[in-house]
């Protein structure tokens, strides 16, 4: 008799180390907001004659403006350090817009909803095993045969990033555990012992031997420094959306000691000391387990090709911005295709293993 519930539970265990939670620092930037909507309201009322209600729209009007304009920033930046963007992936005026839409959308969505109310949280889907008396306590194991699913954030982001795929893990019953990596400008290598920490006990909750790590921007950074320190033996795959591999011209206008850690120098220019190491740390055998997925049109990593690894799996997409990652179809359906052929191999690696 198979169990049909699952078993969920929060991450409340303290920070590890010094600094603002980003699920703290969302809510007091939409404080913010909220004042400076209410500033300009008040002073449309008083100072103009506006109607209530009209204050109160110019107030709204005026921050959605000023988000919309940083969006189109970032685009201007990133395209004047990106990447040529080859001939299949060029878009016209309706699919630009269509892209500026999107990341614009799901920026305003993902830092305004989702991650001021994120958790980060674990979610198990248990079945009893072959054979155990229906007495006993069951088994933890997937229903599927997909591993279960470690989600690491990106930069300034927290677990909420992940509310437009999560929603894909549960429909197809796929174990997993969406963290927050902080401190939120902490180093990239101090996020090791967090992963894994995640990584062992969702192996352990599961009864899964491997795993597959999922890694938005700066996310799929850390997973290649946990790997380095821990080894790759316990990553079926690693899939990396956006992810500076080489660096990112835009680093330089971020905080931290993270965001130091992906700069780079130009569209031609070196990559930072930090990356160079993490490189030479790595072996082929680490590569061939990573799945590189990046956009041509990425507004925050630039140049766009940056997100190309040496020996790993290079998917690449047109139309996409870097938020939108996250949400985007294309893109959802992609990291879902490569987490099924992960659980594919494993099936395989575990039958063959039986067979000798």
């Amino acid at each position: 008799m198979a169990y049909t519930h699952r078993m969920e539970t929060s991450d409340t265990t303290p920070d590890r180390g010094a600094g603002m939670r980003s699920r703290t620092l969302m809510r007091l930037v939409l404080l913010a907001q909220a004042l400076g909507a209410l500033a300009i309201g008040l002073a449309g009322v008083r100072w103009f004659g506006l109607a209530p209600w009209q204050g109160a729209a110019a107030g709204l009007g005026s921050v959605v403006l000023v988000r919309l304009l940083i969006n189109a920033n970032n685009f201007r930046m990133a395209a004047r350090a990106g990447s040529p963007t080859p001939p299949e992936h060029r878009l016209g005026l309706a699919a630009a817009l269509r892209m500026f839409w999107e990341e614009f959308s799901t920026s305003m969505g993902t830092t305004s909803w989702h991650m001021p109310r994120a958790h980060a949280h674990t979610r198990i889907y248990p079945c009893s095993a072959p054979g155990t008396d229906p007495g006993t306590a069951p088994r933890i194991a997937p229903d599927t045969s997909a591993p279960p699913v470690l989600l690491l954030h990106g930069y300034g982001c927290n677990s909420g990033y992940w509310a437009h795929l999560v929603p894909l893990l549960d429909a197809a019953r796929i174990s997993h555990a969406a963290i927050d990596l902080e401190p939120l400008t902490g180093d990239i290598d101090s996020y090791a012992a967090g992963i894994e920490d995640a990584a062992a006990r969702l192996c352990r909750l599961t009864g899964a031997p491997r795993l597959v790590v999922v890694g938005h921007s700066m996310g799929g950074l850390a997973a290649r420094a946990w790997m380095r320190v821990h080894g790759a033996g316990r990553v079926a795959r690693l899939i990396t959306l956006g992810t500076p591999h080489h660096g990112t011209c835009l680093a330089s206008l971020g905080p931290g000691a993270n965001a130091r850690q992906m700069r780079r120098s130009g569209v031609g220019g070196p990559e930072c000391t930090w990356l160079r190491m993490l490189a030479d740390g790595e072996d082929a055998a680490a590569r061939a387990r990573i799945t590189s997925i990046y956009s041509h049109h990425d507004n925050i990593i630039a140049p766009q090709t940056s997100s190309r690894l040496p020996g790993a799996r290079n998917l690449a997409f047109g139309g996409v911005g870097h938020v939108a990652l996250g949400r985007n179809r294309r893109i959802l359906a992609a990291v879902m295709a490569e987490i099924d052929a992960a659980g594919m191999a494993c099936t395989a690696s575990v039958a063959a293993h039986h067979h000798h």
